[in-house]
């Protein structure tokens, strides 16, 4: 695997391996495992297995990151920022995601992703596009020319996860099951279509609400590692320039 070679090559951190792997594991249990199979039966694990794609999966591979690990690529990286230009802004990954998630619940849509497996597989590749644009304005460890700067992470998250947990609480208390898929599947675990589409909606919106929390936390703690890192910086070259005098 590439990433491992590169990862032993600059010598990281174990937790950085793990945090990688971990991410892929969770594309994996998305895409290959059960879950994908239950995705077909239950409006819930459906809903799973979209925010796996979308947050977890995206999260724990760029947590995995590194300057030093993406530095093979950073040139690249750089000019196709520099082409895509207004494309490449933050407001711009707000959208795509929100759009995405909300594209993909249109019942028309939904029900013909899960009828047509290119359909699917198109919906996953979105999803997948989708999350690992949004989270690589917050977690990148390359800085961008759009970098999100004071309280533009809150309210980058803040405005999309708003957006996304509304469609959520809109399942949930929908007063009748929207999709005809599911209205036409057997009665797995006892739930019914109603049931099961409140289920998937609260998974949403809760869901949403715990990344925001913590994504937010580790953000905050962040940037308090990088002010201290940049004081310490100062003092140094501070220092040296007292003892030049």
């Amino acid at each position: 695997m590439l990433y491992v070679r590169r990862w032993r090559e600059v010598n990281a951190s174990a937790g950085r391996l793990l945090s990688f792997l971990a991410g892929m594991a969770l594309v994996l249990a998305a895409l290959v495992s059960p879950v994908d199979r239950l995705a077909e039966q239950l409006f819930f694990m459906h809903m799973v297995q979209h925010l796996l794609l979308l947050d977890l999966a995206p999260i724990l591979i760029l947590l995995g990151q590194t300057r030093v690990i993406l530095r093979p690529l950073t040139r690249r990286l750089v000019r196709l920022e520099r082409a895509a230009g207004p494309l490449a802004h933050p407001v711009v990954a707000i959208a795509v995601y929100v759009s995405v998630m909300w594209f993909w619940h249109v019942p028309a849509l939904y029900d013909a992703a899960l009828e047509h497996p290119v359909a699917h597989v198109l919906e996953h590749l979105t999803f997948a596009f989708a999350g690992g644009l949004y989270w690589w304005y917050l977690l990148s460890p390359i800085r961008s020319r759009q970098r999100l700067g004071g309280m533009g992470p809150v309210m980058y998250m803040v405005a999309t996860k708003l957006l996304v947990g509304l469609l959520g609480i809109g399942l949930a208390f929908a007063p009748d099951a929207i999709y005809d898929f599911y209205e036409q599947q057997a009665r797995y675990w006892g739930l019914s279509p109603d049931t099961d589409q409140s289920v998937g909606g609260l998974i949403m919106a809760t869901e949403q609400s715990i990344v925001m929390g913590v994504a937010l936390a580790y953000l905050f703690v962040r940037a308090l590692a990088e002010s201290e890192r940049e004081q310490a910086r100062r003092e140094r070259y501070e220092d040296g320039d007292d003892r030049e005098r």
